[in-house]
């Protein structure tokens, strides 16, 4: 069976609910020599939330030219991509891993001042679904939960846009931004704040097409202060408006309604009612070599993750150093977690999909390796649910006969998976 050519993506349903049994997997592929590990990327954010791509047809032309053999959509609270996502590495020969992030809020954290894994806002806390059941499902009472935090960051991208023309007004009243429109043009789910400086960066190009007037134009809006940027450098120019204008300090920030950050008892729950496995993003190293509060003692993060609730941890390698990042990775995997890496790219600047340290560093193979078990372990884990079965079992303990069970059956699935799409080379 072609997968690339098959009607299952004309259709909202799971191919993996109609794969073989893992000992059927087993005997179709016995006799196979795999290699250690395949390229993956567990973590990318997309349009429907905020990207460095432009479509999800970018992100499957990369990935193929970059031999990135499974990859998982990450968008902030939102699933809305999952259909054209699926459908796009069906035909690209991609295993499709189906995961989605959360901001939630430790209120006890917060008022002892002890960083998460956000370095500048103590208490907050990014926390990851991964596996998600696919078609996604939720339960009503969660889903208006979810829609209800949905709604409340919207409304306070809506306050930023009503101070942002208060302050563009000043020098150009004919100038304005609309929230509608803003998310016509740059966005599709959710507007996030760097969908805001995208849109002032816009503004400013189409209205002010000499470049000493956009820096005259955007000098204003930082009350003076002129702009350190190249203006034919986007990304930058987003950043550097961001920071000026959007951020805590800046004439347009608005602060967000702690209501709208969910406990993660609750993330956990709503992660698991949609089918997936809880999981923590790890900051882990800044650029000098910091760390936050939550994280800087392995043995005590190893500890509060598992009261927490999980024994699955993700890393974005690119913001780490290398040795630092390998002696976590080995620390946490010989402990019996399971392990994945990603890129995000949920800022304007464009990289590579495959993953590497701070500074461009490439991987050590043991760390590709890890990053591929985790990967495969999602993919047992969706196959199974897929099909009916028991997934994986996160929480307060970690099981590493579990874990190797789903890294072989999860090798299994890609692998298999590869060989009927047409792109298993």
């Amino acid at each position: 069976m072609d997968f690339s050519s098959s009607d299952i993506t004309d259709n909202k349903a799971n191919l993996l609910s109609g794969f073989p049994s893992s000992g059927q997997l087993a005997a179709v592929l016995a006799g196979r020599v795999f290699p250690a590990y395949r390229e993956v990327n567990g973590h990318i954010h997309t349009p429907y939330s905020f990207s460095a791509f432009k479509s999800l047809d970018e992100v499957f032309s990369m990935a193929r030219n970059e031999n990135i053999k499974a990859l998982g959509i990450n968008d902030f609270y939102v699933t809305d991509g999952y259909d054209e996502f699926y459908n796009g590495c069906i035909k690209n020969g991609i295993f499709p891993l189906f995961n989605i992030e959360f901001i939630g809020l430790m209120k006890e954290k917060q008022e002892n001042g002890i960083r998460i894994n956000d370095q500048n806002n103590p208490g907050r806390i990014y926390f990851c679904g991964k596996g998600l059941d696919y078609p996604f499902h939720l339960d009503p009472r969660l889903m208006e939960e979810l829609s209800e935090v949905k709604r409340k960051t919207q409304e306070q991208i809506k306050e930023m846009i009503d101070k942002l023309n208060l302050i563009i007004g000043r020098y150009h009243p004919s100038l304005k931004l609309d929230f509608d429109e803003v998310k016509k043009r740059f966005a599709r789910e959710l507007v996030r704040e760097r969908h805001l400086a995208k849109a002032i960066r816009v503004l400013a190009e189409e209205n002010f097409p000499k470049p000493e007037d956009r820096i005259e134009f955007i000098g204003k809006l930082y009350g003076g202060k002129k702009s350190a940027c190249d203006m034919n450098n986007p990304a930058a120019l987003e950043n550097e408006i961001r920071s000026n204008l959007l951020k805590a300090g800046g004439p347009a920030f608005v602060e967000e309604d702690e209501s709208s950050f969910l406990d993660p008892v609750k993330i956990i729950r709503i992660i698991e009612d949609a089918g997936g496995i809880p999981c923590y993003p790890v900051l882990l190293d800044d650029s000098s070599g910091n760390f936050t509060e939550f994280e800087k003692d392995p043995e005590k993060l190893h500890d509060s993750l598992l009261a927490l609730g999980t024994n699955l941890i993700e890393l974005i390698p690119g913001r780490n150093n290398h040795d630092i990042l390998k002696n976590f990775v080995e620390f946490f995997y010989d402990k019996g977690f399971v392990i994945t890496f990603g890129t995000e790219h949920n800022t304007p600047e464009q990289a590579p999909l495959s993953v590497r340290a701070r500074g461009n560093f490439e991987l050590h193979p043991l760390l590709k390796e890890i990053s591929w078990k985790g990967a495969c372990v999602i993919a047992a884990h969706q196959y199974r649910r897929a099909r009916g079965e028991k997934g994986f079992l996160s929480g307060k303990k970690t099981d590493i006969d579990q874990r190797s069970e789903f890294e072989e059956t999860g090798r299994n699935v890609i692998e298999y998976y590869l060989k009927h799409s047409g792109y298993e080379n």
